[in-house]
């Protein structure tokens, strides 16, 4: 068993790859028929107008919901509770227990092996809440919250991070902060994969784009390109300004 555990966590994580993935609720296609590759290294930015499934297609690479068609594979692998260890989710709303600060990133900790006090000082010095550490979760600011959440991400070193719209609604300290640690884990090697509205922001951490429209990938690019070239209609008007429709 402990043999079979440590082959699975040795394997490559990277590629993802999705392969005709349809998700279907209500009686409609919200996901349609999406083909994608993420390979390893680099900020892949997801990004789209409203409705256009963004944060479906996170949950279904992340594994935490089923596709209606298709397959989500991780180095060849299924995305399953083994996959699932070795990558985080942050949602755009905080969910926190019902304890300190400290505890919070403690609880997370203690999944890994006996957490160090100094292991926890050390990530909420990072994300400026260290004096914050008795005060209960739930009674922090909003952006205090996200980079609670954020830290909790951290301190399970991560080999792929998704983020679904973060930094939605947080003050511009905040965002920065954020943005600067997802930075940080991207040098230290976390494959990122961040869903945004905010263009300056996608402008600022993309390095590549995968820009979707009703449920399928239009574009695909690295930032650059897709930034001063969109080929698709949608990512030109969607780059304008203008209603995407």
């Amino acid at each position: 068993m402990g043999d079979a555990a440590g082959a699975a966590a040795s394997l490559p994580l990277l590629p993802v790859v999705a392969r005709g993935l349809v998700f279907e609720a209500g009686g409609k296609r919200l996901i349609d028929g999406i083909d994608l590759v993420l390979s390893a290294g680099g900020i892949t930015v997801i990004m789209g107008p409203n409705g256009a499934g963004k944060s479906l297609l996170l949950r279904l690479l992340h594994g935490m919901i089923e596709p209606t068609a298709g397959t989500v594979r991780w180095g060849g692998e299924p995305p399953d509770d083994a996959v699932r260890r070795r990558q985080a989710m942050v949602f755009q709303r905080p969910v926190l227990l019902r304890r300190s600060v400290a505890a919070n990133v403690e609880f997370v900790l203690n999944q890994r092996g006996p957490a160090g006090k100094e292991r926890c000082r050390e990530l909420l010095r990072q994300v400026e809440l260290e004096a914050l550490a008795s005060r209960p979760a739930r009674l922090l600011s909003g952006g205090e919250q996200q980079r609670l959440v954020l830290v909790r991400a951290l301190a399970t070193e991560p080999e792929v991070l998704f983020l679904d719209e973060p930094t939605a609604s947080l003050d511009p300290h905040s965002t920065a902060m954020i943005e600067r640690i997802v930075r940080a884990m991207h040098e230290r090697g976390t494959k990122i994969v961040f869903v945004t509205h905010d263009l300056g922001q996608a402008r600022r951490l993309a390095q590549e784009v995968v820009f979707l429209h009703a449920g399928r990938v239009v574009e695909h690019a690295p930032a650059p390109e897709f930034f001063t070239r969109p080929v698709s209609p949608q990512a030109q008007d969607y780059l304008a300004g203008r209603l995407v429709f």
